[in-house]
This record gives C-alpha cells, structure tokens and sequence, in this order.
C-alpha cells in the first residue's frame, strides 16, 4: 500500500529511507507539506500494522489497549493528512 506519489515512500516499515529524509530537509513549500504528509502516511501506516499484530498475537492487557489507542489515534491521523495531501 501507499497513495502513489513517491516511489522511494512505501518502505513497508514506514521509515523513510536517508534519500526521502534528505530530500525532505532539502525541499521547502508545498513540496516540503506534501514530502512531510507522504512520509508521516507511511510511518503511521506503519505503527498501525504494527499495532495490529500485536493485538492478534500479544497477551498483555495494557499493551493490547495501547496497541488499541494507536490505532484508533494514527489511523484518524492518516484519514487527516490524505484530506489535506487531496488539497495539495
């Protein structure tokens, strides 16, 4: 998954590689906003799937509700960034 765009965005851990964080710092303006929401999209996606596997597979109540919380609080995030990236 991801929206597209950047090739180099969709490393399936959601970290940005040192390119995309280099050219982030390099970039300014609108491609600065659209280069920050397109990584952020990914490393939210990122914490979610890991969230959920953690959910499916852990046994720790407090852990389980945290994994919970991050979910529901990144998952709202991405809904908020890919309205303002449909903007850009």
């Amino acid at each position: 998954g991801g929206m597209g765009g950047m090739g180099g965005m969709d490393h399936g851990d959601g970290m940005m590689s040192d390119d995309d964080m280099a050219a982030l710092d390099a970039a300014t303006g609108v491609e600065a906003t659209r280069l920050f929401l397109e990584g952020m999209v990914g490393h939210h996606q990122g914490a979610v799937t890991m969230a959920q596997m953690v959910l499916d597979n852990g046994e720790n109540p407090d852990v389980a509700a945290l994994a919970q919380q991050i979910i529901d609080g990144q998952t709202a995030e991405i809904t908020t960034m890919q309205d303002i990236l449909a903007t850009l």
